[in-house]
Parts: C-alpha cells; sequence; structure tokens
C-alpha cells in the first residue's frame, strides 16, 4: 500500500466478549483494512481496536467496527475505571505513510458527519481536527464525562461539531479527529490503592496540578488564577487508576508526542516519583501497538545505563528495551504482535 492510515478507537466495552469480537469481525470483512490489535481491559471495561488500511479502507472500517459497537453497546449502565464520554469513546485517525495530517482530519470529518446522522448522537473534532482551541485537548473535551454529557450539550460553547445538542442515552457522544501517534503506556504500582499512584501522576504530566494550602484549598493568585505546580514532562498526560484484575494500581500515561517523551522517559520518572512514596514500580505495559522506534530507544538507554555493549541487531536491541521497561511484567510482550512495522 502506497498510502496507509492507522485508526485506534477506543470502546466502551472491555467485559463482553461477544461484543468485542463483533467490532472486531466487522473491521476484518473491510476491503482495504487489516485488523492488527484487540486490547480489551475488564478493570477499564474498554477495548482498544487497532487497524491500517487504505485510506477508503480505514474509513469504511471504523464506520463498520461502529455500527457494531452501537449494536451491543448501552452507556446507560456502563461502568469503568477510564474516562469516557460515549460507547465509541475516541476514534482518531493517524497519518502512516503517504497520506497527510490535513487527508487524516478529511477522513475525521466524514467519519463524524456519517455517525452522527446515522446514529443521533452528537459528535466533537478533537486534535488536529478541533475547530477552536478549546477543543483540541482530548481531556477538555471528554471532561464531564458520559454522566455530565445532558449538562454539556445545553452549554452554547460545546455545542457538537456534528449531530444536534440531544442526549444520546445509549450511546452518548462520540470524539473524532486526527493525531499524530500516541502511545498508551502504564505504569504499574505494587499498590491496590491508587492513590500513590494518582500522585506521581499528578507529579509527571504536563498540565501539573494546581496548588493547595495546608488546610486543602486551591491557592489563588492576586489576579484570583489558580496556582498551578507545573508536571515534570512534556507531551505526557496521566493519572492514577485501580487495576482490580491483577491487585495492583497504575499510573496510565498517554504519551502524545514519543519524540518529547519516549516510553523511557516516562518510565523512569515514574520510578523516580514513587521511591519518594515507598511504593514499587514492578514494570509496565503497553496498550495496543507502538512503532518500532521507541523500544530502540528504550534498548539503547537501558544498554548504556548498565554498561553494556550495543546489541547487533534491532531484534536484540528491541529485547533489551523490554527487559528495561519491564514490559512482561503482567503478561509476556510479544513484539510481533506489538510493534506496527511488524504487523504491517
Amino acid at each position: 500500500m502506497d498510502k496507509i492510515v492507522e485508526c485506534v478507537p477506543n470502546f466502551s466495552e472491555g467485559r463482553n466478549r461477544e461484543v468485542i469480537d463483533r467490532i472486531a469481525d466487522a473491521v476484518r470483512r473491510t476491503e482495504g483494512a487489516k485488523l492488527l490489535d484487540v486490547d480489551p481491559n475488564v478493570d477499564y471495561n474498554r477495548t482498544v481496536f487497532t487497524f491500517v488500511g487504505t485510506p477508503e479502507g480505514v474509513l469504511q472500517a471504523a464506520l463498520a467496527a461502529f455500527a457494531a459497537g452501537a449494536e451491543g453497546i448501552d452507556m446507560s449502565g456502563h461502568k469503568g475505571e477510564h474516562p469516557r464520554m460515549g460507547a465509541a469513546d475516541v476514534v482518531p485517525f493517524i497519518p502512516v505513510r503517504g497520506v497527510s495530517m490535513a487527508d487524516c482530519v478529511a477522513l475525521s470529518e466524514r467519519f463524524g458527519a456519517e455517525i452522527a446522522q446515522r446514529f443521533s448522537l452528537p459528535v466533537y473534532l478533537y486534535e488536529h481536527a478541533a475547530r477552536s482551541p478549546q477543543r483540541r485537548n482530548l481531556a477538555e473535551v471528554r471532561k464531564g464525562e458520559y454522566e455530565g454529557l445532558p449538562e454539556k450539550l445545553q452549554d452554547p460553547q460545546w455545542l457538537p461539531d456534528f449531530g444536534h445538542a440531544v442526549f444520546n442515552p445509549k450511546l452518548g457522544a462520540t470524539i473524532t479527529g486526527a493525531r499524530i501517534f500516541l502511545i498508551a503506556y502504564n505504569a504499574n504500582v505494587r499498590d491496590p490503592n491508587p492513590d500513590k499512584a494518582q500522585e506521581i501522576a499528578l507529579r509527571i504530566r504536563e498540565s501539573g496540578r494546581v496548588k493547595r494550602g495546608p488546610d486543602g484549598k486551591i491557592l489563588k493568585d492576586e489576579a484570583g488564577n489558580k496556582i498551578v505546580i507545573p508536571g515534570k514532562l512534556k507531551a505526557v498526560k496521566a493519572m492514577g487508576v485501580a487495576l482490580e484484575e491483577y491487585k495492583i494500581s497504575q499510573v496510565s500515561i498517554n504519551l502524545v508526542d514519543y519524540h518529547v517523551t519516549p516510553p523511557h522517559i516516562a518510565y523512569e520518572a515514574v520510578k523516580e516519583e514513587a521511591a519518594t512514596l515507598d511504593a514499587v514500580v514492578s514494570g509496565s505495559e503497553i496498550v495496543g501497538l507502538t512503532p518500532l522506534e521507541p523500544l530502540l530507544m528504550a534498548g539503547a538507554y537501558y544498554c548504556q545505563l548498565n554498561h553494556l555493549p550495543p546489541p547487533a541487531t534491532d531484534a536484540e536491541l528491541v529485547e533489551a528495551g523490554i527487559r528495561g521497561l519491564g514490559l512482561s511484567d503482567l503478561y509476556p510482550f510479544d513484539a510481533n504482535k506489538k510493534i506496527i512495522e511488524y504487523m504491517i
């Protein structure tokens, strides 16, 4: 394929295997698209699907996946650890080869317009497809989540980009857009209580946290603005969550630009902050797929850190990265099934 687009829709279903399989099958049946990965999480009650293909093939696969998810997911009873606004919570289009970001913006607009019309739900555009600065950040668009959507839709500043400002109790709302490759990366904290993981997240994420006084109240400057303590890492979003399946917690991280902050830098920052809290970080995981480059970067870093000679092949460098990041902490990390270049 001369032109390759990736799509990574996040559906708010991580427990019902029948629904998950139905969404996956819808992608598999679409000409011009190839399903690379299906990554469900029971505690998050969320599944990340990854597929690639021609621009038109990926668009049609995304529409087919949405239709399958819309049939089987009912947000009115949904519970999970991960923030979410709708059944198909976020559907990003990512340029891989031979396509521009503008091409992916156009795909997201076609996707958003069609699902809004076919399924009568509000759709928001984010990242490079955003039509206003306040809608560029996913967390800002999703603020209030599903439960706050009826009120949000009454706010003139949050009228949807596609569809009507009418609450759809079954499907909620969908966020779509175009972005660079994002790595969903989680660091494992050996404590089932997520408080320490959340504290670590607040310290490392770019947005930081508001400053509070001894009484716990938020402090403000002379102009009445909240005083914010910046986080340690750029291009990083993070929060602490409980992972009941493994009786641990996680610092759940989005590396929105791994060239700015790659996984090994994030992992080392988490370990550094955890040490100050008497917390044990045992390893990490990559949700969905990753490009090859950040694992090569991690391998080179850990070889240098441990005073080891650089490996002779990329495969050996990848293995060094996997070991250094502890990516097999919860389950075996299979490079052949997790690295996008190996899958295409």
